[in-house]
């Protein structure tokens, strides 16, 4: 076996890669047999850091250095300096990762300081597609135990015990459902992992599939012995090349080492897995749409009951789990449900992982335990508001969430809270928001992507949600009317309480949370016509402040609708039955003359 001085982890994900990183590890390779260390010196591509503003990140041990948003013709001077001399390059040390001379580690950093990285504890540590790294690190420790140690109902009562909860939205309890699925008898059952995070902003399952693959799959194994299941399914989005390249490896791999398949283990239990691609429709993300599609038919949901634990893919009994749940089943199995019910708060046990987007410094994915407020998710972990402007709301759940404003920064996350709060856990899509944002718009922006993915089967969703969104379309261009605000709250109650499935009763909720937390602003747009934040381009009016104006003339001849008139070395004015609105006065003005109100 090879032993190596130093070890280079390059991020392998979607975001780094897409900047490059491919190159960036290939030129490492050429650079350390040039100076003859690829034989001292490992070079690997790891799945996702978390720190996605950052990238490509590459990080040196052992000394842990942490290399920022690195560019190919960067390697050399890492080779050359670091790895030949022993002088780490400051110039592309992330700067929270140094104090005083030392390298700080990982924990150190304020992005990972408050987190728990237990679902994504092997995401930057291991080669995804080496299933070897992956059973150095207690890989398919987990089966084993299940399969010579415990009987199917033992699984069952150790997931119940941990008090684990579905990520994918609902938050329905993980055991439970296996339970019902482990009771109803028939001559096949299936496991299926819902890997088609449909929402805006939202990329954790992806992260988790590119980064430690093998983790899905060996829960899935279990989950199989425990309901009685010799095929399980992954349905995952299509969008998602590198997730789909690195399963197919790792089933592949599982599979040479007789790990899926016949006979796993020697032990009799039969179980595979096989790969379905999605194309991308939100309402896929629904279980009984999602049975539905890999079915090979239009994905649109089915009543409940039947619920699928009892009839679901082909008939037949199917439990069915999102990526991050099954996550979470090999380390409860391995150190037991005590350890992973410590954890979190009273009913909502475990970390949560959370795509952090939008208006924050430390764009990334960020894994907390549950019960850690929302304003040290943002302030302590994703390093406040950019640009020295004020958060204003953060949006979690995605088009089936809500916003949650200032007021509410510190109410501890967790299913029940977000709830009470309007909005929802959802798959962990988090959305910042600055005092720059027009939340009418915004609740607009989420109806317009809910009315888009809508399948159409009920009234409900495919009538009621797009008057909803005409009535927002019109408050926005300046005509809404007195009593809209009211039409929007019937609709929505309305919609909640009869669309078929959870996604089109959880489609007014970024309406009905805005009007509650921003009210003022749903009535600043109809009664005085004005955007407050200044984004609703047919309530904007721009105007030129004589006392700024040099009457320079570079607004006039630069205004497409010959809107602005004046004489040089005068003030010019703007004829606002002409303004376009496009702002490119405002823009090209060198005395900042020009304003928006």
């Amino acid at each position: 076996m090879e032993m190596y001085r130093s070890h280079i982890m390059i991020c392998k994900g979607t975001g780094c890669s897409s900047s490059n990183s491919e190159q960036i590890a290939k030129n490492f390779e050429e650079e350390l047999k040039k100076y003859n260390l690829d034989k001292e010196v490992m070079v690997e591509r790891t799945g996702c850091f978390g720190l996605c503003s950052l990238g490509p990140v590459v990080i040196v041990y052992p000394e842990a250095a942490f290399y920022s948003q690195v560019k190919p013709e960067d390697v050399h001077e890492i080779v050359t300096e670091h790895l030949l001399k022993g002088r780490v390059v400051k110039r592309l040390l992330y700067h929270e990762a140094v104090e005083e001379g030392r390298l700080k580690s990982l924990n150190e950093v304020n992005f990972y300081k408050k987190q728990v990285r237990q679902v994504l504890r092997n995401c930057g540590v291991i080669n995804p597609e080496n299933i070897d790294e992956y059973i150095a690190f207690d890989g398919y420790k987990a089966l084993t135990k299940v399969l010579t140690q415990m009987t199917p109902q033992e699984v069952i009562d150790t997931i119940k015990k941990s008090g684990l909860r579905g990520r994918g939205g609902a938050g329905f309890p993980t055991g439970v459902k296996w339970q019902f699925a482990a009771n109803s008898k028939d001559d096949q059952k299936y496991v299926c992992c819902n890997a088609d995070e449909g929402d805006p902003g939202a990329f954790m399952d992806r992260s988790v599939l590119e980064g430690d693959p093998h983790s899905v799959l060996e829960a899935m194994a279990i989950a199989g012995y425990a309901i009685g299941s010799n095929q399980g399914y992954v349905y995952v989005r299509a969008e998602y090349p590198i997730a789909v390249k690195r399963l197919k490896i790792a089933i592949g791999q599982a599979r040479d080492y007789g790990l899926l398949g016949k006979n796993i283990m020697n032990t009799g239990f039969d179980f595979d897995i096989d790969i379905r691609l999605g194309a991308g429709a939100f309402v896929c993300g629904e279980e009984t749409a999602l049975m539905r599609s890999i079915e090979g038919k239009r994905g649109m949901p089915t009543p409940r009951p039947p619920f699928p634990a009892v009839k679901g893919l082909f008939g037949k009994p199917t439990i069915l789990n999102n990526v991050e749940t099954y996550a979470n089943i090999c380390q409860i199995i391995l150190k037991g449900p005590e350890w992973f019910a410590s954890i979190g708060t009273e009913k909502s046990k475990g970390t949560k992982i959370f795509a952090l987007g939008g208006k924050i410094n430390n764009t990334g994915l960020v894994e907390i335990p549950m019960g850690t407020t929302m304003r040290e998710i943002i302030f302590d972990i994703g390093g406040g508001i950019p640009n020295g402007r004020k958060f204003k709301a953060a949006q979690t759940g995605g088009p089936s969430g809500g916003c949650i404003p200032t007021s509410k920064l510190d109410v501890p996350i967790d299913y029940d809270n977000l709830i009470a709060l309007g909005s929802m856990m959802g798959s962990g899509g988090l959305i910042v928001m600055d005092d720059a944002t027009c939340m009418v718009d915004i609740a607009r922006f989420f109806l317009e992507f809910t009315v888009d993915e809508s399948c159409g089967k009920c009234t409900p969703c495919r009538e009621g949600i797009k008057r909803m969104l005409e009535i927002l379309e019109r408050i926005c261009t300046g005509k809404g009317e007195e009593g809209d605000i009211e039409k929007l709250e019937t609709l929505a109650r309305n919609i909640k309480n009869s669309a078929l499935c959870g996604l089109g009763q959880t489609a007014p909720n970024p309406v009905l949370s805005t009007l509650k937390y921003f009210r003022d602003e749903y009535e600043a747009h109809i009664k005085e016509k004005r955007c407050p934040a200044g984004v609703c381009q047919a309530l904007l009016k721009f105007t030129i402040d004589e006392a700024l104006c040099k009457g320079c003339g570079l607004c006039a001849r630069n205004c497409p609708a010959g809107a602005i008139s004046g004489k040089i070395k005068e003030p010019h004015k703007i004829d606002q039955s002409k303004c376009l609105k496009c702002g490119l006065c405002m823009s090209k003005c060198p005395f900042k003359a020009i304003s928006k109100k």
